[in-house]
Order: structure tokens, then C-alpha cells, then sequence
């Protein structure tokens, strides 16, 4: 590709061709024709390296269905693909069609860009955010969150990506992740002082807290892990640092909070961005986030997770020891493994 030759940026993604979650089709359309648009907008070379997981019908694998793009465009398109042979390894094989982590974890292994973006399929990306991006201004030894606003699922896929961005803007139904100006004080605490009036005091309250808790804590309890899987993203070189994702053979909850985790214990600082440079995500159906409890222990018990106590004092150890999880070897994200890529440059 002429304009994506040598990208700044990896965008690292996964997905399968089916209806997981359902609007599989309309939400990963709406992020691929996203990405073009705005690569080109800002004249941003990048990649999109999506990891085609466990495919249900190896004849009709992503590429034949997603927007495609053309020498012009500043993004390209990398299709990795983890067929179902190896796919069936795993133990929990038949309980979950994909292991988001992992796959995550060959995108990053096999990305061009200076940097990576480890991100999902259902997501637009503000303008401000991609603006920014633009700049060039990443750094080494730094990692990069963005909140997520939740935004409705009766966005259309026929508008153009202007009127798309312009509908989450103006339909933002939620947000998820932490203030930049005030990452020690938690949701619980914002909810106290929700009123705007405080706003100006927060930065005042985390500064105090900060003091309080000390150096190594403050770090901790500043770490941003709401929607953490939908935007982390720092150099290829310190994703090679912390090994990527933790390799559990589980459900992909919280595991995305432990590869932040292992960034900081490896002194890489965290960064989060303004509130204006965030992500859009679309609702769906399908996740953990269920409105009866019942059904939240239902899904548990089909798919194995981790429990947020257990990663919080295991993830805590760790940066204060400045150790690792030790889980992964050499050969994360299948790097031993010779996989099938379609597209690229």
C-alpha cells in the first residue's frame, strides 16, 4: 500500500465470521469504514491487523466480508488466521468460539507499526482522539488509555462515518475509565462530588491522595482498568517488554487488566487521555454485562474467568516487586506457529 507503507500505528483487533454478540456484520463494518475514513482524514499511515480466530467456515473468512481498501488509502489490512485445528487445542475449546487475549497477543507479535493499539471490533474513534494521533507525539516507555463512551446500537450503518461520529457524539449513553487530570480518585469517589461545581477540586483531591497513599501505591490505584481491552496502547518495543496478554486459557475478563499491570511494574508510565479523545463503542448483546445477576453466575459458569479480587493483589504484587505474572513464555502469540495472513502490503 503507498500511503500505509510503513505504519505509525497498529491497530490490533479480533474477530470471527459469525454473530457473536450479534450485528457481528454491522459493527465491524462501521469500524473498518471508521478507520479508512479517518486514516485518510488525518493522513495517518496505519495498519489494521485483524486476527480471523477459529473461523466457522474456513471458506468464508473476513477479508471476504469486510470493507476493503485500495493503494490510496492511508490504512492497510492484515488478516491473520488461527484456524480451527489449533483453535481446538485449547482446553475450553468447545465452551468458547474465540480467546480474544491470545489472538490480541498474534496481532501484536506480527504488527508493522511503531506502535500498537490493542482495540475491538465495535468501536468508532473520536475525531479529537484521531486528531491527536496524527500529531505523532507517542512516546516510548508510555502506555495510552482512552475512556469508552457506550453509545446506542440503533446507529446507522448506511450513514456516512461524519454522521456516525456526529450520533456518538450526541448520544453518549455511558462512560467507562478514569479523569486524566484526577486518575487516583475512583468512581465511588466522583459519584460523592458528581456535580460539576466540584470538578475544579478534583485535581486538588487526587494530589492529596497521592501524598497519602505514597509513590508505589499512588501508581496503583491510578491505573485505569475500565474498558482497558477496548484501547491500550503503547510502542511494538514495550508490548515485547511485558510479553502481551497474560495466555490463560479462560474467559477474556480482566485478563486485559493484567497486561496493564505488568506495564507499570516495568516502570512503563501510564498516560490517559482527555476526556474529548475518547472511544464510541456500540452496545450489543453478548458480553458479561448482564442487567440480572442471575444471568452474569449463568454465563460464569459455562466459561471460566479470573475474579478482579484475585488480579488486583496479584497485579499490586507484582509493580511493587517490579516482577511479572510469569505466564508467558517465548513463544506468545503463537510466535512458533506459521499462521495464514491475507492482504497487507
Amino acid at each position: 500500500m503507498g500511503n500505509s507503507a510503513n505504519p505509525y500505528i497498529s491497530f490490533v483487533a479480533t474477530s470471527r465470521n459469525d454473530d457473536h454478540g450479534g450485528d457481528m456484520r454491522k459493527r465491524m463494518n462501521i469500524f473498518v469504514n471508521g478507520l479508512i475514513y479517518q486514516c485518510n482524514k488525518y493522513k495517518l499511515p496505519c495498519e489494521l491487523l485483524m486476527v480471523d480466530w477459529n473461523s466457522p467456515d474456513p471458506n468464508e473468512l473476513l477479508d471476504k466480508v469486510l470493507p476493503t481498501v485500495t493503494e490510496d488509502d492511508y490504512l492497510s489490512i492484515r488478516y491473520v488466521v488461527v484456524p480451527a485445528e489449533i483453535h481446538d487445542k485449547y482446553e475450553y475449546s468447545e465452551r468458547m468460539g474465540l480467546y480474544q487475549m491470545i489472538a490480541k497477543n498474534v496481532g501484536i507479535r506480527r504488527a508493522f507499526g511503531e506502535h500498537v493499539l490493542c482495540t475491538n471490533v465495535d468501536l468508532l474513534f473520536s475525531d479529537e482522539l484521531f486528531e491527536w494521533l496524527a500529531k505523532r507525539e507517542l512516546k516510548d516507555g508510555h502506555f495510552y488509555r482512552a475512556n469508552r463512551c457506550d453509545i446506542p446500537n440503533t446507529i446507522s450503518e448506511s450513514a456516512t462515518v461524519q454522521e456516525q461520529l456526529d450520533f456518538c457524539k450526541n448520544n453518549i449513553e455511558k462512560r467507562l475509565g478514569k479523569r486524566y487530570k484526577s486518575p487516583l480518585l475512583n468512581n465511588t469517589e466522583r459519584a460523592i462530588l458528581k456535580y460539576k461545581i466540584f470538578y475544579p477540586i478534583y485535581p486538588m483531591l487526587s494530589f492529596m491522595k497521592r501524598i497519602l497513599l505514597g509513590k508505589t501505591r499512588a501508581i496503583i490505584h491510578s491505573l485505569d482498568f475500565d474498558a482497558c481491552g477496548d484501547f491500550t496502547m503503547m510502542s511494538k518495543e514495550d508490548w515485547f517488554k511485558t510479553k502481551g496478554y497474560a495466555e490463560l486459557e479462560m474467559y477474556s475478563l480482566h485478563i486485559d487488566s493484567m497486561g496493564v499491570f505488568e506495564a507499570a511494574a516495568r516502570d512503563i508510565k501510564q498516560v490517559i487521555l482527555p476526556l474529548k479523545m475518547c472511544t464510541y463503542h456500540i452496545a450489543h448483546d453478548g458480553g458479561w454485562e448482564f442487567a440480572d445477576p442471575i444471568e452474569k453466575i449463568s454465563f460464569f459458569q459455562k466459561k471460566p474467568s479470573l475474579e478482579w479480587w484475585s488480579v488486583w493483589v496479584a497485579g499490586s504484587k507484582i509493580v511493587r516487586e517490579k516482577s511479572t505474572f510469569g505466564i508467558n513464555d517465548s513463544n506468545w502469540g503463537l510466535n512458533d506457529v506459521e499462521l495464514k495472513e491475507i492482504g497487507g502490503q
